[in-house]
């Protein structure tokens, strides 16, 4: 048994049992990664797929428990060789973050212009996503850390520790009927088509939560995954639109107009993901602490730690 021979099976799984898509991204031949699962197959003495003549077609149940070592063990190998970098090169090195569009755009940019400041060193990527999306990337090894709002509390695979609180806004053309409101509620919203964000992104569970404690149908005629997107709609009339607060920038956005709806939505948090026990760099802990700053290398290595205990 040998690393290699792991990496070809979570390659296979990884591609949806495809040999042929797992040799062309593992950079091998199709009957390379064949002969040497059927060498790991002989010497654990189980078949780790299920087959139809040459085609695999799933996995058997050892097989299941097989491929969950084998990750695990990759992952403490990527670790190892973290390790050894740190202590090598402590400011040079890549960086991964996988986030939405709102964070990318409006949440993030100061930060990375510091870290890229302070680690010339480093190679710093963006992935953006949906949240689900994103939390896979983290899993998967594409990504070092995850920053999104939605859902990436629900992967146990995941330490999620949480960032900042936001709330929603309103935004609409300038001189339309809402802004002569005296209070911005839920029933003269729902009276107005609303442009808004995908069922994943940036707190759209709170938003049909509010409309549905007070029994509202909203007529939502459009949403999408990208804030910019949602105020071009608005700017050209087809609706009142619903982001975050974040999303909204007076000097950049002077064809619309907020109304602030923080008392009609619950606030949403951002959290960032990280694998459990995955050994995180300098700079990483680094980066972190830069996005949230109350999330310390000792209070992030304190929840990993925490995390990484068995019951």
């Amino acid at each position: 048994m040998n690393l290699q021979q792991l990496r070809y099976l979570n390659g296979i799984v990884q591609h949806g049992l495809k040999i042929s898509d797992a040799a062309e991204a593992l950079y091998t031949s199709q009957p390379g990664i064949s002969k040497q699962i059927k060498l790991l197959e002989e010497e654990l003495g189980i078949e780790i797929f299920v087959r139809n003549g040459k085609r695999i077609t799933g996995v058997t149940e050892p097989g299941k428990a097989i491929v969950a070592i084998a990750r695990r063990m990759l992952h403490d190998a990527g670790n190892l060789k973290r390790v050894g970098q740190e202590f090598r090169s402590q400011d040079s090195g890549a960086l991964t973050i996988a986030t939405t569009h709102t964070q990318a755009r409006y949440a993030l940019p100061a930060v990375v212009k510091q870290f890229i400041k302070r680690y010339p060193g480093v190679k710093l990527g963006l992935h953006q996503g949906n949240p689900t999306q994103i939390a896979q990337q983290v899993l998967g090894g594409e990504a070092d850390i995850a920053i999104a709002t939605e859902s990436l509390a629900l992967h146990d695979e995941l330490v999620t520790l949480p960032c900042y609180e936001w709330n929603h806004c309103v935004i609409v053309p300038p001189k339309h009927p809402l802004l002569a409101e005296k209070k911005l509620t839920l029933e003269k919203i729902a009276q107005h088509p609303i442009i808004t964000y995908d069922f994943a992104f940036s707190g759209r569970g709170k938003i049909n939560a509010a409309f549905e404690a007070r029994k509202l149908t909203p007529n939502i005629v459009l949403t999408a995954i990208d804030a910019d997107v949602i105020k071009t709609y608005v700017e050209i009339g087809l609706g009142i639109g619903i982001l975050a607060r974040m999303a909204f920038i007076p000097e950049r956005d002077k064809h619309l107009r907020m109304m602030d709806a923080a008392h009609l939505f619950e606030p949403s948090t951002t959290r960032v993901a990280i694998r459990r026990n995955e050994y995180l760099r300098g700079f990483t802990y680094h980066f972190i602490e830069l996005f949230a700053p109350h999330l310390t290398r000792e209070v992030v290595a304190k929840a990993m730690l925490a995390a990484g205990k068995p019951g």
